[in-house]
């Protein structure tokens, strides 16, 4: 391979790419380093369902020099049962063990990668491993498929000398990995039953859209299929995974990317004292006219913001429609995520010569702290000023950083706001537009509570990682701002290095990357290289938008039970195997676990 072409015949089609794979891969073909899981999860559903499995094979082989390993669906050994002492110590040497990845990318050719890899049997003997350190050994790997999903959870591997091995080694791995299936099948066809049955009670009740949410699973009826747009599938889909994930029934309202709005309705489905996900009914509805002077809408997207996510663009559609009604608007959301930037970018598209007044929390602590030993003058003078702009009543108002006024501001404030509220309208003119912003985790004081409740309306603003997909319009943006139009491109590897960052400074930390990035690179194309070392490539995978509200979902419960992964999942309404599976997939970095 490194010199000259194979022959035909000369290695068999799997192996060869198997092999074009594995130096794709960068594996050395004289010694390899396996990344190691020190707690493999045996409590999966896959060991749950395949230790009766396992054991009874391995006993079939009890005399024999034949070890059987269980893998889960990454590669890492699960468990690894064997009667051969001579044969344990040598798999003990080349970490075929509990805890190590035999995938591909880290190994090289073998049964279980190869098995991953090709998703079907896979058989492997001697020198047709890559890796030397394998030549004396021989084995055949059968994946095992999740019996409804057909999604690879696992294999069963059949490892033994070289000497000993034959043909039929394939064909017996793949009659275990079948038999697993079959009692997958068994297990989870209670959970995915339960919920079928109240999707279809649902549908018989109901003619208007139904659809069932599960982790592997989404059904809809065809009202669903035939008056619900595709543009606004995936924010349903997300708003309804989100609400459902907190185990009770609740209904919401909201506006959709398609311009109209549904009522939602989501009932959990249980099984086995969890949460399994739920049914959701949907009633789509236009919304009603109001008596206020339409606006001209604006032309393309808000000016200064790009990105069209499902999530990110019904975030930017409810408070353009609350700017119409002029509605008082709380925005809430993590730092960093656009909360001032929806309200400015919104003031100008509707009315790009209108008065805008900004008064940010953060200005009035600045000056406070430069104040010396009497700061209530200076906080005085930032109220009057405020209290002017109230009374003059023109334009938008944003009032950033609510959260972070101090308490006698907050107090002064929320009773300028009471009686602002309660004064008539102004005759022949507009209603002034106002807006706050806070951060939704931030602690709240009865104080701020009252502050809050002077504004009737309050629209989230989701976080970078719940609309990721829209880095692909971010990035170039941001780099034309930077660069003032320089010719400077981001690369498809940097790009995928950038998606596989979870940012949690959202776009404000995404824009400081690409600050420091043409910092030092103007023209050109921007390499993986070229990043900072804090976002450079990670293995984890990009994850989708409901992915990634399930994974905010598990480190809060994480947060909220000191680390107590059973208690974190009693909460979420998932079983135990379940919390530690996804804390492995999502990669989070869980608190130290007190359970």
């Amino acid at each position: 391979m490194s010199s000259d072409d194979v022959r035909p015949g000369v290695v068999r089609g799997p192996i060869l790419a198997s092999w074009h794979r594995s130096r794709d891969f960068h594996v050395s073909a004289d010694h390899f380093e396996l990344p190691y899981a020190p707690n493999p999860e045996r409590a999966s559903s896959l060991t749950h369902s395949a230790n009766q499995i396992i054991a009874e094979a391995s006993a079939q082989f009890t005399n024999e020099p034949v070890s059987v390993i269980l893998t889960d669906g990454e590669g890492v050994v699960l468990e690894r049962c064997t009667g051969d002492s001579h044969l344990r110590q040598h798999l003990d040497r080349v970490s075929l063990a509990p805890g190590f990845s035999y995938a591909e990318q880290f190994v090289g050719t073998n049964g279980i990668g190869t098995a991953l890899e090709g998703r079907g049997p896979a058989q492997v003997f001697g020198h047709e491993h890559y890796v030397e350190h394998l030549e004396d050994l021989a084995c055949a790997g059968a994946p095992i498929h999740h019996p409804t999903t057909g999604k690879v959870l696992g294999v069963v591997d059949l490892t033994c000398w070289r000497a000993d091995a034959n043909q039929m080694m394939a064909a017996a791995a793949s009659t275990i990995a079948r038999r697993i299936q079959e009692a997958l099948l068994e297990h989870t066809g209670r959970r995915e039953l339960a919920l079928l049955q109240d999707y279809l009670a649902a549908c018989q009740r109901n003619r208007g859209p139904v659809l069932a949410i599960s982790n592997d699973l989404v059904m809809l009826n065809d009202a669903a299929r035939q008056l619900i747009d595709p543009r606004d599938q995936d924010t349903l889909l997300g708003l309804a995974s989100e609400a459902l994930a907190a185990g009770k029934p609740s209904q919401f309202s909201c506006p959709l990317p398609s311009g109209v709005s549904a009522r939602v309705h989501c009932k959990p489905s249980w099984s086995d004292a969890s949460v399994i996900g739920g049914v959701v009914h949907v009633h789509m509805f236009t919304p009603a006219v109001t008596d206020t002077p339409s606006l001209p809408a604006p032309a393309g997207p808000l000016p200064g913001m790009v990105g069209g996510g499902a999530l990110w663009a019904t975030c930017c559609q409810e408070v353009e429609r609350h700017f119409r009604s002029r509605e008082w608007l709380l925005l809430e959301g993590e730092p960093g995520t656009g909360k001032l930037t929806v309200a400015r970018s919104t003031h100008l598209a509707h009315t790009p010569g209108g008065h805008l007044r900004l008064f940010d929390a953060d200005d009035l602590i600045r000056s406070r702290a430069e104040a010396g030993p009497d700061p209530a003058e200076v906080a005085a003078r930032w109220l009057d000023g405020l209290r002017e702009e109230l009374v003059d009543g023109r334009g938008t108002v944003i009032l950033r950083h609510i959260d972070r006024l101090p308490d006698q501001v907050v107090d002064e404030l929320s009773g300028l706001l009471g009686l602002l509220s309660s004064a008539p309208p102004p005759v022949g003119g507009e209603r002034q537009w106002i807006v706050a912003t806070r951060t939704a985790s931030g602690p709240v004081d009865a104080a701020l509570e009252r502050l809050v409740d002077r504004f009737p309306r309050s629209v989230a603003v989701p976080p970078l990682r719940h609309h990721i997909d829209d880095l692909r319009d971010l990035v170039p943006f941001l780099i034309a701002r930077l660069t003032r139009g320089a010719s400077l491109h981001c690369s498809p590897d940097a790009m995928r290095v950038l998606m596989r960052n979870r940012w949690p400074g959202n776009t404000e930390q995404l824009y400081q990357v690409i600050r420091k990035v043409v910092a030092h690179r103007r023209t050109g194309v921007i390499t993986p290289g070229d990043l900072p070392t804090e976002v450079q490539a990670t293995s984890r995978r990009v994850l989708t938008p409901l992915e990634s509200i399930e994974c905010d979902a598990i480190i809060a419960g994480l947060r909220g039970a000191d680390g107590n992964r059973a208690d974190a999942a009693r909460h979420l309404g998932m079983s135990r195997a379940t919390i530690y599976r996804k804390i492995r997939e999502y990669g989070i970095v869980a608190p130290p676990s007190k359970g």
